[in-house]
């Protein structure tokens, strides 16, 4: 039986399983130094601590003689892993809602996010910072977005504290921990956490992935990316692959490339973990699939009744696969703020299903291309001590179309809008080809983060934060097919990755002393055991360009939206601190549906 916080809250007595039993769920035994064949021979390798990376050079056990000849040879060891550490693949979407995908009660086809849930967990509880560059920079390091200078994304850094896009020494990557302990390290697609004065050739590198830890990069330095023509990067040098090459698209081309990427290495060396960080530039504007997946899924007439009955048909088969509690309610349409479908004109409703199943193909599109990256990693025999972690989006989904919809997300942002008549006449067909840049209305977007309010920017509703995950480890997790409900976030990823390697958090990198990690491992929830056992993250506070919130154990007080998302051209407040108060109590209302604040 499936247990939601109300249930847990009863659980709690009966406790988490002991440490000793989960321990048992490692393949590896912690921070035990291992070495293997003869030291000093050339194929010499062994395990290091890991509280001072990289580790110090060990001492040279040979003998040097006047001549060679009398000398004896000492190779230093390899650092290798533990013994049996799993492969990682760490994947994220950008701008998906909590009800896009089929395995979260969407209707949009997710083959492969289903795949990994079938076999291993779904969890229902997990939250990110409500922004691109934040998430993404809380989940590389285990650290709140605040603390690693990402309070806002990096175009909009301001010279304070932890909104400076600054990501200081002394809060190393998973990368760079993974790779000191000798780890393959890649990542592929959006790199948003380099700060813009640094986006360019000239560098500095420091904070672009090779230099965060990673040993290859394939992908693009910013928020979105032409998917037809992008400025790419492999490493740091420019590339143009898409040269001669009409349609090619580089959803496909990044799949392609990592499949080729883990070839290479496993041919290389079979035996070497690897860890990979996938993440496309998919579903956030510009929304360009391919025209055969814009037909697929136009075939499929999934949003011709609009997007109030989209909506409740997303509810509905939330209920249904049990990814909500059975007493959830709906949270209500905003019909203050935007029109129901029965209130639009015809040519809005030909215009706004167009939009909408060009996103549609586009999430379909890049879910079969991840696809791909999980079957090559099967291909390879490597599929049962792999730990896949695929996130359904590093924030809610986007607002940032406007009320109508947008040929040019660039323009939206600038507050141009281009009315429905002009979409018709000049972009109906072209939609979503490199002769746009295109966004969907917002009702869509509000339809996508079903059963929750509110969208991507909103911190203080799960509209904004609350992502679908799954999380597969076939030679450990057992409960196939189960769904989690305990309250996490994204700084709990690198703790559970750590816990999976068996490798702890160094105390010194590179010389210098380290932050502590912010989050918890999730690795306890992978025991059928303590499916319904109580989180252990407790507290969490979020906050988003003034929007703000704190969870704690079932409860979360939450700022009142004084701003919709997709008006960027309204005055901002310049006192987030007099916000008035909403307060939820989690185990009774899992949708933030019902205030209870006097």
């Amino acid at each position: 039986m499936v247990m939601f916080p109300k249930q847990m809250a009863h659980a709690a007595t009966r406790g988490l399983i002991t440490s000793c039993a989960l321990l048992a769920l490692a393949a590896t035994t912690a921070y035990a130094q291992q070495t293997t064949v003869a030291p000093g021979s050339p194929s010499a390798t062994t395990t290091v601590p890991g509280n001072q990376l990289p580790a110090p050079p060990p001492p040279f056990r040979g003998k040097i003689e006047r001549n060679a000849a009398q000398s004896s040879p000492y190779w230093p060891p390899r650092v290798v892993p533990p013994k049996a550490a799993p492969n990682v693949l760490l994947i994220m979407t950008d701008d998906t809602g909590f009800g896009v995908s089929s395995t979260f009660g969407g209707v949009i086809p997710t083959p492969n996010l289903d795949r990994i849930a079938a076999s291993g967990l779904r969890y229902t509880n997990f939250n990110s910072t409500a922004l691109c560059s934040p998430t993404r920079a809380a989940l590389i390091t285990g650290r709140n977005h605040h603390s690693m200078g990402f309070g806002v994304v990096a175009e909009q850094a301001t010279g304070f504290p932890g909104y400076d896009s600054i990501m200081t020494r002394d809060k190393a990557t998973i990368g760079k921990i993974l790779k000191d302990h000798g780890y393959w390290t890649a990542w592929f697609g959006k790199d948003h956490n380099t700060p813009t004065y640094q986006a360019s050739q000239a560098g500095p590198f420091d904070q672009w992935p090779v230099g965060m830890g990673f040993d290859y990069f394939y992908g693009f330095v910013g928020g979105d990316a032409n998917q037809w023509q992008p400025n790419l990067f492999r490493n740091t040098t420019a590339i143009y692959p898409y040269v001669g090459k009409p349609g090619w698209n580089l959803i496909m081309a990044m799949a392609d490339d990592a499949i080729e990427y883990m070839k290479r290495i496993t041919a290389i060396d079979p035996d070497q973990p690897f860890f990979i960080y996938y993440v496309p530039g998919a579903v956030h504007a510009p929304h360009h699939p391919t025209p055969e997946w814009i037909k697929k899924i136009g075939d499929m007439h999934l949003f011709d009744e609009g997007w109030n009955k989209l909506r409740d048909t997303i509810f509905a088969n939330q209920k249904k696969l049990g990814v909500i509690p059975q007493d959830a309610k709906l949270t209500p349409w905003p019909d203050d703020l935007l029109k129901r479908w029965d209130q639009l004109t015809a040519d809005e409703k030909k215009m706004f299903i167009r939009q909408v199943e060009v996103f549609a193909a586009y999430w379909a599109y890049t879910d079969h291309e991840i696809g791909r990256v999980i079957q090559q990693v099967e291909d390879m025999g490597k599929l049962d001590n792999t730990l896949i972690i695929y996130i359904a989006g590093d924030n809610g989904n986007s607002a940032e179309g406007t009320l109508i919809g947008t040929p040019n997300e660039v323009a939206s942002l600038q507050g141009v809008e281009v009315p429905v008549e002009d979409q018709l006449k000049y972009f109906f067909d072209a939609w979503g080809s490199d002769q746009t840049y295109p966004h969907m209305a917002v009702g869509w977007t509000w339809a996508f983060d079903t059963p929750f309010s509110w969208t991507k920017q909103i911190a203080s509703h799960f509209g904004g934060t609350r992502q679908g995950i799954a999380i597969s480890w076939p030679k450990v997790i057992t409960d196939k097919g189960g769904v989690r409900n305990q309250f996490h976030h994204m700084i709990d990823i690198v703790p559970t990755i750590l816990e999976a390697t068996g490798i702890q958090a160094p105390k010194v990198v590179d010389g210098i002393p380290q932050k502590p990690i912010e989050g918890v491992s999730m690795m306890y929830t992978f025991d059928a055991k303590n499916a319904n056992a109580p989180s252990t993250h407790r507290t969490q506070y979020f906050e988003m360009m003034g929007d703000h919130a704190i969870y704690h154990d079932g409860w979360i007080a939450s700022t009142k939206v004084m701003r919709p998302p997709w008006d960027v051209a309204g005055a901002v407040s310049q006192d987030p601190a007099s916000f008035p108060y909403e307060l939820y109590d989690l185990t009774k209302d899992w949708t933030q549906s019902e205030n209870i604040h006097c």
